[in-house]
């Protein structure tokens, strides 16, 4: 039997612990604890042969024993709005997955717009002692937020921060995305192009509609008042917005809106009412959900990478968390994705 199999058979002959690990590498058990623990003083080729015995041994350290030593839960809380959504299940994959390489565990929370729901998430928070969370909200709800921050955990948001030591924002270039989808319906002859918009008090749905006004205004077109309507990102206000707008006496005859959800509601709408799209009227979404490519028609829309936001997040925590300076991240790009769903004005 080779040398390394009789250490691994020994190893695991009684409880496989530290010790072990510490044995096995030849090491003390508190350089076995600083490598699990990522402490970055210890010798990089000592530690190469920690991660070696670990491996061998196939050791999985307690994370409870872990959190003892470092004084850290090493998870990360995440807030979301709605986990009906689509946008917030794959936002959340990215998080986890970004949280994961890093050594963290992920604690999910949702709130579906309900305040009642919001105190429950920031309880678990604290009860688990989560070493930062991330809330990709949309909107700040600074009253039970405020316990967080008493507690000196550190936050990220989306958009907009408090004005906290530990708090950072993560920026999106809306207006980047919005510019390209008012240009692509203008180029294909619309002149009357509406938007149905995101809840009021969300600073997301705010940006996306002064970034339409702006696109518009930039275009040389009119922003008729009666052609924005308000939205709450749902499937059923979207159709109930676009219905408000057929029924114009003169509609528009492109809609463009705050999400992908909205969107799908307005393009059922426009079905429902007799009228295709986009022969008869054009329609543009806003986050490129995944189904949003699988829809009939394919649905044009503004690409907002989730992935891009839950690796911004998590990088943004862990320089929280390290404490100093942190690093300031560029905007998130937003883009247009030209599907079927926009073509030529009717004539």
């Amino acid at each position: 039997m080779k040398q390394g199999s009789k250490r691994k058979s020994a190893g695991r002959e009684g409880r496989l612990d530290i010790r072990s690990v510490a044995a096995h590498a030849g090491v003390s058990v508190s350089t076995v604890s600083r490598v699990v623990n990522r402490n970055p003083r210890v010798d990089e080729e000592l530690a190469e042969r920690v991660r070696a015995s670990i491996r061998e041994l196939g050791y999985i350290p307690s994370r409870v024993a872990r959190s003892l030593v470092s004084g850290r839960s090493s998870t990360f809380g995440v807030i979301i709005s709605d986990i009906t959504n689509p946008f917030f299940p794959e936002l959340i994959q990215g998080f986890e997955d970004a949280a994961v390489e890093a050594g963290y565990e992920t604690l999910i929370g949702s709130t579906n717009y309900d305040l009642a729901k919001m105190e429950a998430c920031v309880d678990r928070m604290l009860e688990r002692k989560v070493d930062g969370v991330a809330v990709m909200t949309f909107g700040i709800e600074g009253p039970l937020l405020d316990r967080l921050a008493e507690r000196g955990i550190p936050m990220v948001f989306i958009d907009k921060a408090p004005a906290t030591q530990k708090s950072l924002a993560i920026s999106i270039n809306y207006a980047q995305g919005i510019a390209a989808a008012v240009a692509h319906v203008a180029e294909l002859g619309h002149k009357r192009i509406a938007f149905v918009s995101g809840p009021a008090g969300l600073h997301s749905a705010t940006a996306r509609r002064k970034a339409f006004q702006a696109a518009m205004k930039k275009a040389g077109l009119p922003v008729e008042p009666e052609y924005i309507v308000p939205g709450d990102h749902m499937l059923e206000r979207g159709m109930e917005a676009a219905e408000q707008l057929l029924k114009l006496c003169v509609p528009p005859t492109a809609i463009l809106c705050s999400n992908d959800l909205s969107a799908i509601g307005a393009m059922h709408a426009v079905s429902a009412a007799g009228l295709s799209v986009p022969k008869d009227i054009s329609v543009v979404g806003f986050d490129d959900v995944r189904f949003s490519e699988f829809l009939i028609p394919p649905l044009t829309t503004v690409r907002m990478s989730r992935t891009d936001i839950a690796r911004a997040a998590v990088q943004l925590l862990q320089q929280l968390v390290a404490g100093g300076e942190h690093q300031p991240l560029a905007a998130i790009p937003t883009s247009l994705i030209v599907r079927q769903s926009t073509a030529w004005v009717k004539r």
